[in-house]
């Protein structure tokens, strides 16, 4: 594990926030093994895909604003979506991650996006399946994962859609994108 990165988030993050991107890390590196993807990005993705979700919302507006990402309506009503795109400006500005693989999976891996790379997917589905993730159908998405991605991920965007209906929140409409273009990358 990268200790430039770690000590770094050790700044950034409180506890449980590192806790959890250590999980999505290892999670992340599983994934790409299985998946015969590049485990050093999975690696530096996992690791620092959160760097920027304990800033408040008007941080994260402030950061988006000033680097030309876009802030919609959903993101206008749920700030802390912005922590992806943000994520992504702060792994290239301050732990110097030039990979723009790696920084789209950072971007995307809170709603997931249009035609997911495998990066992509793996971050998405590490965020939402490491260990410390403890919710109903988490065991069951967590064993699709590790036999399909694919699989994995539409059980975990459709979970996410349901939790954010309940709740009576925006559907952000990236996540639609991305379930919808599995389903017709499947067809």
């Amino acid at each position: 594990m990268n200790e430039f990165f770690l000590n770094k988030l050790e700044t950034m993050l409180d506890k449980d926030r590192l806790s959890h991107s250590i999980g999505v890390c290892e999670t992340a590196k599983k994934l790409a093994e299985i998946n015969n993807a590049d485990v050093k990005k999975a690696e530096i993705a996992g690791l620092i895909h959160d760097c920027a979700k304990c800033f408040s919302d008007e941080k994260l507006i402030e950061i988006a604003k000033k680097n030309g990402i876009e802030i919609d309506d959903v993101s206008r009503a749920q700030p802390n979506l912005l922590h992806g795109p943000v994520g992504a400006i702060i792994a290239k500005e301050e732990f110097l991650v030039d990979d723009e693989e790696t920084l789209n999976s950072i971007k995307y891996h809170t709603t997931g996006c249009e035609n997911m790379s495998l990066l992509d997917k793996i971050i998405y589905l590490a965020d939402y399946i490491e260990p410390n993730r403890d919710f109903p159908n988490v065991y069951d998405i967590r064993r699709a994962a590790y036999k399909n991605i694919d699989e994995g991920l539409m059980l975990a965007l459709n979970n996410t859609i349901e939790f954010v209906i309940k709740r009576g929140l925006l559907i952000d409409i990236k996540t639609i994108k991305a379930r919808n273009s599995l389903i017709i990358d499947c067809i």
